[in-house]
């Protein structure tokens, strides 16, 4: 427990949590751009996830040692975690069983002051439909995928999240 301890109160978990959030935005701008997947508006909104994620890990690099900002990037990392994972469940129940009456909007409904999509829409204007299944792996699609990915996340936060908010004692 002490090593992981150590390991949590460290720079370098912190360092993992922001570059894994990093490499999933770069891909899914690799789906975007160099497969040519379109992605929905479910989508769009799990992006925005992620970069909570990627935050969280932002955070925690300030100052990994003081106990207030691991608690500050815990709720940053748990609520986005959290959320992306909704958000997943949410569009695999669409495309696993679709409806006219269960669809996803056109446009993001973003908050007034953050219009992501006006402001980056090469990165958060959504151009799919959240009933297409364009991609999959293993049999897996996207949004499956996706369901793994953030309730990884959440597992990961459970397991640092004792000794993240201990003090250290080494």
């Amino acid at each position: 427990m002490i090593s992981l301890q150590k390991f949590a109160h460290s720079r370098l978990s912190w360092l993992v949590l922001l570059l894994s959030a990093v490499a999933l935005e770069l891909s899914a701008l690799f789906f975007q751009y160099g497969m040519k997947l379109d992605p929905c508006v479910m989508c769009v909104y799990q992006r925005v996830a992620v970069l909570g994620l990627a935050a969280a890990g932002i955070v925690g690099l300030v100052m990994p040692s003081f106990r207030l900002i691991r608690v500050i990037a815990a709720i940053i990392w748990g609520i986005s975690a959290g959320w992306g994972l909704k958000l997943a469940i949410e569009l695999n129940d669409i495309q696993q069983d679709p409806s006219p009456f269960a669809t996803c909007s056109f446009m993001p409904d973003f908050p007034k002051w953050l219009q992501l999509h006006e402001w980056f829409p090469s990165v958060f204007m959504p151009t799919g439909m959240c009933t297409d299944i364009p991609w999959t792996f293993l049999g897996v699609t996207m949004a499956q995928w996706m369901i793994v990915v953030f309730a990884t996340y959440l597992f990961a936060l459970a397991i640092y999240i004792l000794p993240i908010l201990r003090r250290p004692h080494y």
